[in-house]
């Protein structure tokens, strides 16, 4: 199905849709969106930010909580948080007792500032200023991928996704086991890749290229709202050619990576006219020795807003049998074309 092509009528009908990357089924319940909302209201993001605030953690020369002072860094910075979540000395210990499973974990956390700049957001960046970061991603991934198996490189941006501070920045956790969406993915592409010979998000990228749910392409990537998203203005971006890491990527991608990242985030931006809160993050193969040749690179973004001033929350039904989304991932896909085109300069 091509841009200009009508869509199917099941489309318009509620129905369930398969995610082939993770093998799930979801619910789409298509223009949900005109029922009456008498619910919870998202505040609207501060007009202004300062380029620097001295009381933020993560601007430069600043002290953290903990008194560790930060440097008068100029360009991005990584420190260890100071909160981590996992640590690289947990002690080797195991419950095994029926049905009752744990064992310990050991990994480590990074924060990683984008720019010494308290205002300066990705979607607000050049793409020069966005490549820094696309490299950074790369560097703490092969660092980190000589000492732990799976490295999760990801950003929460708005109080709306959880972020605790306002400054530019995203986190790398890196563990010893593979979490639980990293094995379903290594399941569906292994089964794709030993059925076809082919990485399955390739062949899927080559099905999308020039539909109705493509955002942004070039000869490097592909960014769209998957056939499966869940959430309601959620995008996948695939790299156009093998590659299972983001160290794999050389300069030409990473630069057109940048360029195209900035490009969405501005759109994103400009859906409602305010910054757009968002998870994100990267998927890449596991550093565990095991050879994978069906993992291809991909990232991840999951941003919680249907309006404005409303958020999708995964509730209720959602949380008890299935994802269900309000809105088709055409007609999401149709309005954030829009206003990336819009944001262009």
């Amino acid at each position: 199905m091509t841009k200009d092509q009508p869509a199917p009528p099941i489309l318009a009908q509620p129905h369930r849709r398969y995610n082939a990357l993770t093998d799930e089924w979801l619910l789409v319940s298509a223009e949900r969106t005109n029922r009456p909302w008498l619910g919870r209201v998202e505040a609207p993001p501060a007009a202004e930010t300062p380029t620097y605030d001295p009381s933020c953690y993560l601007c430069p020369g600043n002290k953290r909580v903990n008194g560790a002072q930060n440097p008068k860094y100029d360009s991005t910075f990584v420190f260890t948080n100071d909160f981590a979540a996992l640590r690289p000395d947990a002690p080797d210990a195991t419950i095994s007792e029926g049905l009752v499973q744990a064992k310990s974990e050991r990994g480590t956390c990074q924060v990683l500032c984008f720019s010494p700049r308290h205002d300066l957001s990705l979607s607000r960046m050049g793409a020069d200023q966005a490549r820094t970061v696309v490299d950074l991603w790369a560097t703490q991934t092969a660092l980190l991928g000589e000492r732990f198996e799976w490295v999760q490189v990801f950003e929460n941006r708005g109080t709306a996704m959880g972020a605790s501070n306002p400054h530019p920045h995203g986190q790398i956790w890196a563990g010893d086991a593979l979490p639980r969406e990293a094995v379903r993915e290594d399941a569906t592409q292994r089964r794709h890749f030993d059925s076809t010979g082919h990485k399955l998000l390739l062949d899927y990228a080559a099905q999308e290229l020039g539909g109705p749910r493509e955002l942004a392409s070039d000869d490097d990537w592909l960014i769209l709202v998957p056939f499966w998203a869940a959430w309601p203005f959620e995008t996948l971006v695939i790299p156009r050619r093998s590659a299972s890491r983001l160290p794999d990527l050389d300069d030409r991608q990473r630069d057109s990576l940048a360029d195209q990242l900035v490009g969405l985030l501005r759109g994103y931006d400009g859906l409602f006219q305010e910054p757009f809160p968002y998870s994100m993050g990267w998927h890449q193969a596991p550093f565990d020795g095991v050879d994978r040749p069906y993992w291809q690179l991909h990232a991840h973004f999951y941003p919680p807003l249907l309006h404005a001033t409303v958020r999708k929350f995964m509730v209720g039904y959602e949380l008890l049998s299935e994802p269900q989304r309000d809105i088709t991932a055409e007609a999401a896909a149709a309005r954030l074309r829009s206003a990336i085109l819009a944001a262009k300069p």
